[in-house]
């Protein structure tokens, strides 16, 4: 990474990212070759801070084991039906093995992006018009009764892929906001302050790190605003409280002491949703309605299982957030529920610091076939590009439209906040017509999980 970056309760100095390649073989006998990539983030999927990093990444490549040994057992089928057929052994089987729904389903979201990527490349078919035709196979499934009757096919046939789309650039919550704050300058040529990146990107779209502690949180939210003041009446931002907040009372008070502050004027009129404030273990135990008026509270963390949309709902929470490695048919599923609520329900776009190439190019095409609009994004700052990974020249010149470089670098192209993602969604494939190197990549070993005595050090 070209800076750390502070989400929740860690901060990442650098990462690991998974690679999946798959084949897939078609009825007709053709077969074809797909992938899926995504950062294994450590203190995310699961935040004990009783774990170690090295045990999460193994929680991680656990649950991709068991999906992997769960898809390749069932019989041929559609590829959406590998999804829904494996969802509840998948869920039972990581259960006994002490993890998460979130972890549970992270190992079935990288092997479905990866066969539908396969599917794609066969058919010779971009993600938007795959999607519009319903290639996956795609059909309300009994694990979602409360979709029932819905018109999936005719809901994807008529989505408005997005062209384009606004960052909303992550301002965590080590960033320095100021030259002033700064002990030291990478010097890179990219912005390394808020006030640089707002000059630098020219977006009006911003998410901001909240930690939960009132008095701390109102001070760094007055400077942000008196930065971002001068964006006016375009200025958009979100606030993810990343589990910080203990219950729905602490909430209350920091949404009573935020609303009165009239420093903080400018935020309040800009803001869209605030995104899971209260740590998952207790999300689903205390109801949200009525803790901000207007302001739509969605979950993020706690979506770890196809119902959890449903019982936030009926908690207060009026949206969730989509994210491929939560599983992009999930992403679907809720964005027909939200088409179904009355009101309807909110649908936000946020990232798992996704590197770019495949991991990257795989959530952009999600978020513009459903027509979203704006997209948190972060790993264009506090990644440093492609580094040394040899696949960057084929990205770049797949998709000049996206990438540039600079220097040595092959980096995300941004203009005036926003990314072109009309070639993504049209090139062969799901999000992307290059593919990841494998020459650079190691086996990955075998999960450590569950944790033994006799296991080696981690």
């Amino acid at each position: 990474m070209r800076m750390p970056f502070r989400f929740g309760v860690t901060t990442m100095s650098g990462g690991l990212q998974l690679v999946v390649q798959i084949r897939i073989e078609l009825a007709d006998g053709r077969s074809a070759t797909g992938w899926s990539a995504e950062a294994l983030s450590a203190k995310w999927f699961d935040k004990n801070p009783g774990l170690t990093d090295a045990q999460n990444h193994h929680q991680l490549r656990r649950s991709v084991e068991l999906a992997s040994e769960g898809y390749l057992a069932l019989p041929k089928g559609s590829a959406f039906s590998f999804f829904a057929r494996h969802y509840t052994a998948q869920m039972r089987a990581a259960a006994a093995e002490g993890l998460n729904p979130l972890i549970a389903s992270f190992g079935p979201a990288m092997l479905d992006r990866a066969v539908f990527d396969a599917l794609c490349r066969a058919e010779g078919l971009g993600f938007a018009a795959a999607m519009k035709a319903n290639l996956a196979g795609m059909v309300i499934p009994d694990l979602t009764p409360d979709l029932e009757g819905f018109a999936l096919g005719e809901f994807l046939a008529a989505q408005i892929p997005q062209n384009s789309l606004a960052l909303r650039h992550t301002v965590g919550l080590a960033d320095p906001l100021t030259a002033a704050e700064q002990q030291s300058r990478v010097n890179d040529g990219l912005p390394e302050t808020l006030e640089e990146v707002v000059r630098h990107y020219g977006g009006h779209y911003y998410k901001l790190k909240i930690s939960g502690g009132v008095g701390a949180d109102l001070a760094r939210l007055r400077s942000i605003a008196a930065i971002l003041a001068p964006l006016g009446a375009g200025l958009r931002v979100t606030l993810d409280g990343n589990e910080q907040f203990r219950d729905a009372a602490a909430l209350r008070a920091f949404w009573s002491a935020f609303e009165a502050d009239p420093e903080l004027t400018v935020l309040r009129r800009a803001l869209l949703c605030l995104e899971q404030p209260i740590h998952r273990d207790q999300a689903f135990a205390v109801p949200v309605s009525g803790i901000a008026r207007d302001l739509p509270i969605i979950i993020d963390e706690s979506d770890g299982s196809l119902e959890a949309a449903t019982l936030a709902r009926d908690l207060g929470y009026r949206g969730v957030s989509t994210k491929v490695c939560k599983g992009f048919y999930k992403s679907i599923l809720n964005a027909a529920r939200m088409r179904r609520w009355q009101p309807a329900g909110l649908l936000s776009a946020e990232d798992l610091t996704c590197e770019p190439g495949t991991a990257l190019q795989q959530d952009l095409a999600l978020v513009s076939f459903l027509g979203l609009g704006h997209v948190e994004k972060n790993a264009h700052h506090f990644i440093d590009g492609f580094g040394t990974r040899a696949e960057g020249e084929d990205f770049l010149a797949a998709h000049p439209e996206l990438y540039h470089r600079q220097g040595d670098k092959v980096r995300l192209r941004i203009a005036q906040g926003r990314v072109a993602t009309q070639g993504l969604l049209s090139a062969r494939g799901f999000g992307a017509a290059a593919a990841p190197q494998t020459g650079g990549l190691t086996a990955m070993p075998p999960a450590l999980w569950p944790p033994r005595q006799d296991a080696p050090a981690l």
